[in-house]
């Protein structure tokens, strides 16, 4: 009964040490690198319009066989904008880069495509999100890279910057490529 007179004082400090150190560890974590239950698992699979092309189906499947990059962008997203360079300076190599245009207008995304460049082997039309739910897309621009076998072997979630491209996406590529 002694002993637990003197430990009750000290419940409280224990508890708010415990919080810091919950808190300093969530600082330690980057709010970009977002856990992706895809990584190292087979991609979703899909069959979907090319953007502008409402005749023509593509078909991720037909994927197989060859590493590719998937950049999900929108004409409404401000940051897909200020990452557009780096993706068209991707898409100079030999791993195809597929776009997909997530909750957009057609003729405005081909409107933007046409003002900003379009790098894309071609542009899946997901209209409604479908396939960017599949994926797990959390917000705009996000990045996936996808190996020969169909895994998911990279996700980067926000604009690209030249020094991820460089430091991370094309020793990967390289590697896939390989």
């Amino acid at each position: 009964m002694m002993a637990a007179r003197r430990i009750w004082p000290l419940l409280p400090l224990v508890l708010v040490l415990g919080l810091l150190q919950l808190f300093a560890a969530g600082l330690r974590q980057d709010p970009r690198r977002l856990p992706s239950p895809l990584l190292d698992k087979p991609a979703p699979t899909f069959a979907a319009t090319r953007l502008g092309h409402p005749d023509q189906v593509i078909d991720s499947r037909v994927l197989l066989g060859q590493p590719w990059v998937l950049n999900v962008w929108a004409s409404w997203c401000t940051a897909c904008q200020h990452e557009h360079e780096v993706v068209k300076r991707l898409a100079v190599g030999s791993i195809p880069v597929y776009g997909l245009n997530y909750k957009d207008v057609a003729p405005q995304a081909q409107a933007w495509l046409s003002r900003w460049g379009d790098p894309y082997r071609a542009s899946i039309a997901d209209p409604d999100g479908r396939i960017g739910m599949d994926f797990g897309v959390y917000g705009l621009p996000e990045t996936f890279v996808i190996d020969r076998q169909g895994r998911v072997r990279f996700r980067h979630a926000g604009p690209l910057t030249k020094e991820q491209l460089d430091r991370q996406l094309l020793p990967l590529l390289k590697e896939l490529q390989g």
